[in-house]
């Protein structure tokens, strides 16, 4: 996508640049077998899995060697850039290697997975609302897309909006996604870990298909 699409529906220009705007591929093709958030967030994030019982067919988008689940879901689908990392999800039924910032659309058929999870990785987005919408068509009715981020990120491969956005402001961009996008409910915002953890913050949005005329 050239840069000078990136300034429409309502965000500043530039917004959606990056420091980094060569081929995500070739950043992306040595694997990195390490966690990007601490313990604490780790646990976050599989809590609010479970509390939201992500549990059925599920599909992990922008994922990794691990996918943070305290309880495997009955098939989980990984998509991401490093095929070795991939192969490395013991958790995965399914392995789907794509470049979602070189084409939004999700290999998938539409109506195909019950949830679609995003840990960690929505700062990379440079099409947002057009991959949350195609998230959409992918859900099945009702079905939920999870997001869940902190504030640690490669600064190179960030958006410039995310960089320069405070944790809270952050929140709002994810859920502007959403709204953006048409294809949801209202988005639901929670910090997941203490106000006063001193270790990595962790944050939720996510929000429901919409069914309808309107979807």
């Amino acid at each position: 996508m050239e840069q000078g699409n990136r300034g429409d529906r309502g965000f500043p220009p530039g917004f959606f640049d990056r420091v980094d705007d060569g081929d995500d591929g070739a950043f992306y093709a040595v694997p990195r077998f390490v966690t990007h958030i601490d313990g604490a967030a780790i646990t976050a994030v599989g809590d609010l899995y479970e509390e939201l019982h992500v549990e059925g067919d599920v599909l992990d988008l922008m994922s990794s060697w691990v996918s943070h689940f305290r309880t495997p879901p009955k098939h989980l689908r990984v998509l991401g850039m490093n095929e070795l990392e991939l192969q490395g999800n013991a958790a995965a039924g399914d392995r789907i290697i794509h470049d979602l910032n070189d084409d939004p659309r999700v290999p998938l058929p539409a109506e195909s997975v019950d949830d679609v999870v995003c840990c960690v990785s929505i700062d990379y987005l440079v099409q947002p609302i057009e991959v949350f919408r195609d998230v959409a068509r992918v859900l099945r009715p009702h079905g939920r897309f999870v997001c869940a981020f902190s504030n640690r990120v490669f600064a190179t491969k960030a958006i410039r909006g995310w960089l320069y956005a405070s944790d809270d402001e952050r929140c709002q961009i994810v859920a502007e996604y959403f709204g953006q996008s048409e294809a949801y409910g209202p988005p639901t915002i929670v910090r997941r870990t203490p106000p006063g953890h001193r270790g990595d913050p962790l944050y939720a949005v996510w929000a429901t298909r919409r069914v309808g005329p309107h979807a």
